[in-house]
């Protein structure tokens, strides 16, 4: 059995993994990379970029319908999910082979195989150890389901959706967060009919209420069906398709049942508990710099509590390494890390939604501002409705951007440094916004809460 020394082991080439071992051989160290499967991990194979791709061809889908409206006669003659998977496989083919170019010119050593810790600052593949004077555990998500509800057959994860060669005449969806409605949305568009099932009272339940109730008129006005507020009971399947139960006794019939709860952290079998690293509920546990209770073991992205987000774990792998450095690193809250839904209208949000910005500093001492898409030139252009709502505390900064509509999410970058740089809407308010732009309608907001609003009354 071989030992090979670095300064430090990350285990796990996700987003959180790669981006620590980008930066840390940038800050001079020696790194060894253990990756079982691909470089990119989930984003990038089974995630967030092959999504983002089946969305598009969704919206094309949807334009090519709608043309008409526009001046433009077009004529829709179905989709071509074969052609849809080879567009999707060719982007994300196209993005590994850059991030394989980029590993291998920074002089990563790329360990390929599965990794198991065997000492807190060890890693076992195979017959060779690689130890090192720290360890970064970024060993990423799993799709989850719910106890006593069994994956397989016609009951089936985001991964075996991705995969589908065929669009589904009616589909079944647990789960009305990120996962559910961006499914929910391409399936939609592609000619299924579909049912979210949410055990919680609001689709994207995580989002500012007002923007969740503005997304279900909108998936209302799509004919996607939902059901809020009851529990799932049970799930059949046969030949023919699958009959779920919920709670109240009701049934929906569909070909498929996609099961979309959220995910869990893949840190069972991997040594973690046995070489001391705390966990609880398969999470790893860490102060806010990110170290474990053991010292220069390190996690970061979805093994770590708080929100599952590419970007999240990307930036706690740069975090990570510049800790290690040295560097003293800012820490940024989850509460303050963008979230984008991409859906058709998307969601974008940061910071808190009014009634956390209430709890945290109080009712009387937050205000906010809700301003309508109808008013902006772009949006009307480009044919969608939605809001910009800004929160903020009362002669203070702005906590908290929520915004839903189509394109949105292409927002979230000014969004997120107004609430990270603790702007205040009169600062933003003195600011020019191009027109016209959908930009233009977090300039107006911020205009009204620093009250001169103009278009807005």
């Amino acid at each position: 059995m071989s030992e090979t020394n670095f300064d430090i082991v990350v285990l796990g080439g996700g987003s959180g993994g790669y981006a620590a071992a980008l930066r840390a051989v940038q800050l001079g160290f020696t790194v060894a990379l253990v990756e079982k499967d691909k470089l990119g991990g989930t984003c990038l194979h089974r995630g967030c970029i092959p999504t983002k791709a089946l969305l598009h061809s969704a919206e094309v889908a949807d334009v090519s319908r709608e043309s008409a409206k526009y001046g433009v006669n077009t004529t829709f003659n179905g989709v071509d999910i074969a052609a849809v998977t080879a567009y999707r496989e060719g982007i994300v083919t196209s993005k590994f082979k850059g991030l394989e170019g980029l590993i291998k010119a920074r002089k990563i050593t790329v360990v390929r195989g599965e990794g198991k810790l065997v000492a807190p600052k060890t890693v076992q593949v195979g017959d060779d150890l690689y130890t090192g004077k720290n360890m970064i555990l970024a060993t990423g998500s799993y799709s989850r389901t719910l106890p006593g509800l069994e994956i397989g057959g016609r009951v089936i994860t985001s991964e075996t959706a991705l995969a589908l060669d065929y669009i589904p005449k009616k589909v079944a969806i647990l789960g009305g967060g990120v996962i559910g409605v961006e499914f929910a949305s391409v399936w939609k568009s592609f000619g299924a009919e579909v049912s979210i099932i949410e055990a919680l009272p609001h689709l994207v339940p995580n989002e500012e209420e007002s923007v969740s109730k503005q997304f279900e008129r909108a998936y209302r006005k799509r004919g996607i069906e939902f059901s809020l507020g009851i529990r799932f009971q049970s799930v059949t399947q046969n030949d023919q398709g699958v009959v779920v139960t919920l709670e109240n006794g009701t049934t929906v019939e569909a070909d498929l049942l996609l099961v979309a709860v959220g995910r869990g952290p893949s840190t069972a079998g991997l040594g973690f508990e046995e070489a001391g690293v705390t966990i609880d509920r398969g999470f790893v546990i860490t102060n806010e710099r990110l170290q474990t209770n053991l010292e220069g073991v390190y996690a970061v992205g979805d093994i770590v509590p708080g929100l599952q987000l590419a970007h999240r774990g990307f930036q706690q792998g740069i975090f990570v390494a510049e800790e290690i450095a040295g560097l003293k690193p800012q820490v940024v809250d989850d509460v303050n890390i963008p979230k984008v839904t991409y859906s058709d209208p998307e969601v974008a949000s940061v910071g808190y939604t009014e009634a956390k910005a209430a709890e945290k500093f109080g009712a009387d001492k937050v205000s906010s501002y809700d301003y309508n898409l109808a008013g902006n030139g772009k949006s009307h252009i480009i044919g969608t409705a939605g809001s910009v709502k800004v929160v903020r505390v009362n002669d203070g900064p702005v906590v908290g951007i929520h915004m839903i509509g189509a394109r949105v999410g292409e927002l979230i970058g000014e969004g997120q440094l107004i609430v990270n740089w603790e702007a205040y809407p009169e600062d933003v308010a003195s600011l020019v916004h191009a027109h016209p732009t959908q930009n233009e309608a977090l300039g107006e907001a911020h205009l009204a809460l620093a009250g001169k609003p103009l278009h807005a009354m």
